[in-house]
């Protein structure tokens, strides 16, 4: 019996790609194969409403052959189908809701290693899918579901549509003061990093007066350096910014949704910094709630402070974070990967208006963006990573939850321990048998002393197991 038809096992296996309500991933070739890429795509068709599909890829070589496998897949369930090439994920959110389309598949493998590749899948609000319906995807694919029972009566159609990141440019431009950026006239260093995000990119920043310094913006899958833009992957781009005298850089991941910073002096910023700048901007000038993940920093919640709105943290992953933003009518949001999500643009983390509202912020102000990171207060980060057998976790959270008795609990994703000035939050992963562990305070000693009585905290429930 096909694959397309017939589950590809019961259960996830070391064999199979890795599903969950990101999407779906795995290694070229191993885990992810062209039936697999068509019997997901097929399975979120008999899911989506009537209507087209927008298509669209990162650059990586392996998108090549993944489209193919998801037009046959969608014209075959017959669907039309929209191929916008290779673009970044945020541009095809756009796209969908400009025509009316049921929804989209993105083909890229976000910030993984170039083995890797995945699938994206999005709803008629140009949004990722939303938690139940990712769930429902992914419960029909290890499942004996018939993803293509028969063929349709009238096969769907491809056409292409060349407008898409035109349309995507305009939306993000209208957000900004145009002129004042020009005025400053700012040299910025763009890293496109080979990814789908260079060719915007490099329009969006000379449309805004920029000297544009740009390394990796054609869109050919070669990366130069790790795909995610983190900064110990970031030294010899931060050492051009220095070189070059600019006033900063951009970093994209190769779908470009998102965005990590350098200054003038060739420092990264962390990438929790994006989302700051981009969310203490917006509320100088448009108050209302905002909605963050449970993994990102304090400085967004002081910030919201400052302000007097409110910030509501949700659990970790972009579409419980849109789920959020809809329900309490957020005016801003995002995540601490450098992520900035803005309604008016799209429900889809972007890069794009990353760049423009921090440059914009800096124009504004007229202050460099080393500056404006200065006026938060300072936090430190950590993240780690921890052996988990199987059926401990249980006893893992009721000693960390004895273990700090003053912390406020919340066990919507993991469970996370905060207190005005620090936090700890531990999640089994879902693709390894292992616990992360994501703590922030305001000093390196506070982080140090909460990682390591957590830590320790840990390792004596996995030493003396009690039941999970």
């Amino acid at each position: 019996m096909s694959t397309l038809s017939a589950p590809l096992s019961s259960e996830p296996s070391a064999s199979e790609p890795i599903v969950s309500i990101s999407g779906l991933r795995g290694i070229v070739g191993q885990q992810l194969r062209p039936e697999a890429v068509a019997r997901y795509v097929m399975i979120a068709s008999s899911l989506w409403q009537k209507g087209p599909i927008v298509l669209s890829r990162d650059s990586r070589p392996s998108g090549a052959i993944f489209r193919h496998a998801a037009l046959a897949a969608l014209m075959g369930c017959g669907r039309e189908v929209i191929d916008i090439g290779i673009a970044p994920t945020p541009t095809v959110g756009i796209v969908i809701r400009r025509l009316g389309a049921a929804g989209g598949v993105q083909i890229s493998g976000s910030h993984n290693p170039p083995d890797q590749n995945g699938i994206k899948l999005l709803d008629e609000n140009g949004k990722m899918l939303p938690p139940a319906l990712a769930e429902a995807v992914k419960d029909r694919y290890f499942s004996a579901f018939q993803a293509y029972s028969q063929p349709p009566h009238v096969p769907g159609k491809c056409t292409s549509f060349p407008m898409a990141t035109l349309w995507h440019l305009r939306a993000v431009e209208e957000l900004v003061d145009v002129d004042r950026v020009r005025r400053r006239g700012f040299r910025v260093v763009l890293d496109a990093n080979g990814g789908a995000g260079g060719p915007l990119g490099i329009r969006l920043l000379e449309d805004l007066g920029c000297q544009v310094f740009g390394i990796g913006t054609l869109p050919d899958g070669n990366f130069h350096h790790p795909p995610e833009p983190l900064p110990e992957n970031l030294g010899e781009v931060a050492a051009q910014v220095a070189k070059l005298g600019a006033d900063l850089g951009f970093c994209q991941d190769p779908d470009a949704d998102r965005l990590v910073i350098i200054d003038s002096s060739g420092q990264c910023l962390s990438e929790e910094h994006t989302l700051s700048i981009c969310l203490d901007h917006i509320l100088r000038s448009r108050k209302g709630p905002v909605v963050i993940n449970c993994a990102t920093s304090m400085v967004n919640e002081w910030i919201a402070a400052q302000y007097g709105v409110e910030c509501i943290r949700v659990p970790v992953g972009e579409a419980n974070v849109v789920q959020g933003m809809l329900r309490h009518r957020a005016v801003f949001g995002g995540e601490g990967n450098g992520g900035p999500i803005d309604p008016r643009v799209g429900f889809i983390r972007d890069s794009f208006l990353g760049m423009a509202l921090v440059l914009e912020a800096m124009a504004s102000q007229g202050v460099s963006v080393r500056e404006l990171v200065n006026r938060f207060p300072p936090c430190v980060m950590k993240k780690l990573k921890l052996p988990l057998p199987p059926g401990s976790l249980g006893g893992v959270f009721a000693r960390l939850r004895a273990a700090f008795p003053t912390a406020q609990v919340d066990a919507s994703d993991g469970l996370r321990l905060s207190w005005s000035d620090r936090w700890l939050l531990c999640r089994a992963s879902n693709t390894e048998p292992i616990l992360r562990i994501i703590a922030e305070a305001q000093s390196p000693e506070a982080l140090d002393e909460l990682c390591g009585k957590a830590q320790s905290v840990v390792q004596e429930a996995i030493a003396t197991p009690q039941a999970d």
